[in-house]
């Protein structure tokens, strides 16, 4: 009986804490998201800079496009880029700790059946 109470125990506290760890990770989704689309927006605002700078041949306007929109684009998109890898590495982490709880959860029951 007690060992029983002792297992429920466990289960409990780590069903509550993959719970609160799956909210992080949703919290992280939702972010990659919303990263994921500026960066589609800054991706396509480089890549356009660049085609109409290709295809200009005033030095001049040249010089003006890269100082008020290819630079900080490029800038913008690069952090952009970092962000998602950080995100990434965030959501790798905390699958871990999904991934090790249930490893956790699959050998107590199975100690519990046998």
């Amino acid at each position: 009986m007690e060992e029983t109470v002792v297992k429920t125990y466990l289960q409990k506290s780590l069903d509550e804490w993959k719970e609160d760890i799956s909210q992080v990770l949703d919290q992280i989704a939702l972010e990659y998201e919303e990263v994921a689309q500026e960066l589609k927006v800054y991706s396509y605002k480089y890549g356009i800079t660049k085609q109409v700078i290709q295809s200009t041949v005033n030095e001049e306007i040249i010089e003006s496009i890269r100082e008020r929109y290819h630079k900080p684009f490029e800038e913008n998109f690069n952090q952009l880029k970092e962000y998602i890898r950080d995100l990434e590495e965030k959501r790798r982490v905390f699958q871990m700790f999904i991934h090790k709880i249930d490893e956790v959860t699959r050998k107590e029951s199975a100690k519990q059946f046998s």
